[in-house]
């Protein structure tokens, strides 16, 4: 796609594509529920709900590895995608609601879908509210689209593993998403420990985002990141995403040289021999 972006009157203006398919990935971690609900009480017409925790994550370890939202196996995430008609050669369009504070699990699921190789994927720019906002229908019908095949495709270089990031040369900035108090280790209101990695520098995904919830325009994005390769970070894989899509916004598209480390800080605390910093690096 030319833009990771779609703004809402663009997809008022094609919601009648038998190409499209359209994600609702409205969430809140503390209120797992809340999404599934916001889906129920009216969501854009032909919409398919897809459930964080559910759909869009495996299963988590008993020891912790992998961290809260781990990578889904890819052909079970496939699977999935197939049974809602989200099929090959599907455009599709996913949204969340940045009114609640938690504008990254569009991106999230953005970032999975092209993890997958489905490249036709877009997020709706300010979210469920801008599409409210410019006069949306909502429904509240379940879609049932007919199921498609989705082959997998999994872009490898897209991930950076815990002792890759144990290891990084110089060259490569360690980029932690999460919020400033996070980092420096003053709270943590969901991990077993506070902090964060070694090296890591701070980069709310947040200031990515204007007040509306709509993301900023490519140049002020690509002033907020280093030059050079980037690992990026956060709680458990999910809000760095966010930042992976700021990124994109500048050109500078998920590969080798723009990763992600999914496992992220419930992965990396998952074993004790594994340093933690904090205050600022």
């Amino acid at each position: 796609m030319s833009s990771p972006l779609i703004s809402a009157p663009e997809l008022l203006q094609c919601l009648g594509d038998p190409d499209l398919r359209v994600l609702d990935t409205r969430y809140a971690l503390a209120d797992p529920l809340s999404g599934r609900l916001a889906y129920l009480g009216g969501h854009v017409p032909g919409a398919v709900f897809a459930d964080l925790e559910t759909d869009l994550s495996g299963e988590v370890r008993p020891d912790g590895a992998g961290g809260r939202h781990p990578l889904p196996d890819p052909e079970t995430l496939a699977s999935w995608l197939g049974a809602q008609g989200i099929g090959d050669d599907h455009w599709v369009v996913i949204y969340d609601d940045p009114s609640s504070g938690q504008g990254f699990y569009a991106a999230h699921a953005w970032w999975l879908l092209g993890w997958l190789g489905h490249t036709r994927v877009q997020v709706l720019d300010g979210g469920w509210p801008a599409y409210l906002a410019a006069g949306g229908a909502v429904s509240t019908e379940e879609a049932a689209h007919p199921p498609a095949s989705f082959t997998p495709q999994v872009q490898a270089d897209w991930l950076a593993s815990a002792d890759e990031v144990a290891t990084l040369p110089g060259t490569v900035s360690l980029l932690d998403s999460r919020a400033a108090p996070r980092y420096r280790g003053e709270t943590e209101p969901i991990d077993s420990k506070a902090g964060h990695i070694p090296g890591a520098v701070n980069l709310d995904w947040a200031g990515g985002l204007n007040p509306d919830g709509t993301f900023k325009a490519a140049a002020e994005q690509a002033g907020r990141f280093p030059a050079g390769d980037v690992v990026l970070y956060c709680g458990s894989g999910v809000s760095a995403s966010a930042n992976l899509l700021a990124l994109a916004l500048t050109g500078r598209i998920p590969g080798p040289t723009t990763r992600l480390y999914a496992g992220s800080w419930s992965d990396w605390i998952s074993d004790d021999a594994r340093p933690v910093a904090t205050g600022e690096d």
